[in-house]
């Protein structure tokens, strides 16, 4: 969808009108050209350098030392006194440190989501494995990435302190600024004099050699005055949540708006502390406890996870190469994903309806759970998305799945009233996987989640109708907001008498019903220990 630049600008933290009254004196202009004045000598005021009008040190005037090619030394017969000129010794990069070209790289990945709209995690990949860095320089290059774009209205609120003129700072100097100013303030083991090293030397490999000056004169001045930056207070609300935790000030009020200033808070403030990966069984082939014995074959850190069949991994390297993985023994899959799955309750013989299905993994989790009977149609909109979900039921041999090109907001009138259960896992802003997308905070608007919540309603309206009598209805996001979810399910059920909310399945822990409401299981990462994701089970009474 459009955007107009300045709704862009704010979602985004571009363009953001700090108090730069308290900015601490030496802040730099964004001005191409603009350098720090030179240094004077402390005891004349002249500069330093050669003096005017003098010769320069070497040869002394009018004076020969002999013509070239008669072999004579420049003293005659007698040696030099002193100890002959030694070759300068290169110095060698610390190897412990990571290298300047894992910064260009994190750049170009950066630049990509930004001035691009790229996905983080696919220029991630894309740019990694076309460059030839060392293990230690693509986990540094990953985490630049991530915490500048986690942190970035934070980031640019610091730098204002620094700069005279953001906006008007030459684009690629200002992400070199940004992904510096995120080392300074949030890598403690990165030294500040390496840190301003390299952005000078990137500033200078991009061709901007008048522009090192200004690059080196800021982050230097970061690295004095960062302890005197005046930071929001709380009491400021939704200004202190946007700028102290990076969301967008929209964002900000509309999660106050929904679970008050604490929560919101809370939900703000929460990062991913120990990182991991959840996978689960091919249920079709393993129990539990065979794929935890086909685990421990593996030198990967393992436990068991907050859902069933869940598994958190720890140190396992591109798992999706894995020999088990390319097999169709496992498969990769969020926890709160495999709730909605769950809610479906799905038996053999059924016949179920994934209304927005790519990339795959809900739709083979419930072939998987009718252990490859009855049939699950699965469709997109997105050739290319459906080809996704082929791939996956080819890896995984799952053949009761039916993978079709179908918009789901326009009716399949040969359909209606035939479907045991229905899941539709609806087009969301994603705002409830933020912590570990933190580049959905600079593609969310407001106006873009009243245009989804647009979409929501119409797929609502259309895809309910799939149900027979008795049937299962299944509403999910992967969204913390009210506008995307329980008010959608709200609205929903005063527009269709025929639906009332259903119980969760004897399947789900205690502690996520005692979440369930009227109109629905608001999940919470913060809280949960799960993604942020909403799950309504309705079913069809008449």
């Amino acid at each position: 969808m459009d955007k107009k630049p300045e709704q862009q600008g704010k979602a985004q933290g571009f363009g953001r009108k700090f108090d730069k009254d308290s900015r601490p004196a030496g802040a730099v202009s964004g001005k191409r050209g603009d350098r720090p004045a030179r240094s004077f000598d402390k005891k004349d005021g002249k500069p330093y350098g050669k003096p005017a009008g003098k010769p320069g040190f070497g040869k002394p005037a009018g004076k020969s030392f002999g013509k070239p090619g008669e072999g004579k030394r420049p003293f005659g017969d007698r040696k030099p006194i002193g100890r002959p000129m030694e070759k300068p010794v290169e110095k060698k990069p610390d190897p412990s440190l990571p290298s300047t070209n894992s910064r260009k790289v994190a750049l170009e990945i950066f630049q990509d989501v930004i001035r691009k709209d790229a996905y983080a995690a696919l220029s991630l990949d894309d740019r990694l494995s076309r460059a030839n860095l060392t293990q230690l320089d693509k986990r540094f290059c990953a985490s630049i990435v991530y915490r500048t774009l986690e942190n970035l209205i934070r980031i640019d609120y610091a730098l204002s302190f620094f700069l005279k003129d953001p906006e008007g700072l030459d684009p690629a100097v200002r992400d070199i600024l940004r992904i510096s100013a995120c080392q300074l303030l949030f890598h403690d083991r990165i030294p500040d004099n390496a840190v301003v090293d390299e952005a000078v030397k990137l500033t200078r490999s991009l061709g901007m050699e008048g522009l090192t000056g200004l690059t080196n004169a800021v982050l230097r001045g970061m690295v004095r005055g960062k302890d005197e930056i005046k930071w929001p207070m709380p009491e400021e609300g939704a200004r202190y949540l946007s700028i102290m935790f990076s969301v967008p000030q929209w964002l900000a009020e509309k999660l106050m708006d929904a679970y008050g200033p604490e929560m919101a808070r809370e939900i703000c403030a929460y990062r991913t502390q120990n990182h991991f990966t959840t996978i689960r069984p091919n249920v079709m082939k393993y129990t539990d406890e065979q794929f935890e014995e086909l685990l421990r074959k593996k030198v990967w850190e393992v436990e068991k996870g907050a859902v069933p069949h869940a598994v958190r991994v720890r140190l396992a390297s591109e798992i999706a190469r894995d020999a088990d993985y390319l097999s169709g023994n496992f498969s990769i899959q969020g926890e709160s994903s495999m709730l909605a799955a769950q809610a479906m309750d799905v038996k053999r013989g059924m016949q179920v309806l994934d209304c927005c299905a790519a990339p795959g993994g809900k739709t083979a989790y419930l072939a998987e759970q009718m252990q490859g009977t009855g049939r699950v149609y699965a469709w997109d909109m997105h050739e290319h998305r459906v080809t996704l979900i082929r791939a996956m039921m080819k890896r995984l041999n799952i053949e009761n799945v039916r993978p079709v090109v179908r918009d789901a907001s326009v009716l399949k009138e040969d359909l209606v009233s035939s479907m045991d259960a229905v899941l539709l896992d609806a087009p969301c802003s994603g705002l409830g996987v933020m912590d570990n997308k933190p580049d959905i905070k600079q593609r969310a608007t407001a106006e873009g989640v009243a245009e989804l919540a647009q979409v929501q309603e119409k797929l609502l309206d259309t895809c309910c109708q799939y149900v027979k009598r008795g049937g299962t209805f299944v509403y999910s996001t992967c969204s913390m907001l009210p506008d995307e979810n329980s008010d959608q399910v709200k609205k929903f059920l005063e527009k269709h008498p025929e639906f009332e909310i259903a119980p969760l399945p004897a399947s789900f822990d205690e502690k996520f019903k005692a979440q369930y409401t009227a109109y629905g299981l608001q999940l919470l990462p913060h809280r949960d220990g799960v993604e942020g994701f909403f799950i309504a089970r309705m079913r069809r009474v008449k």
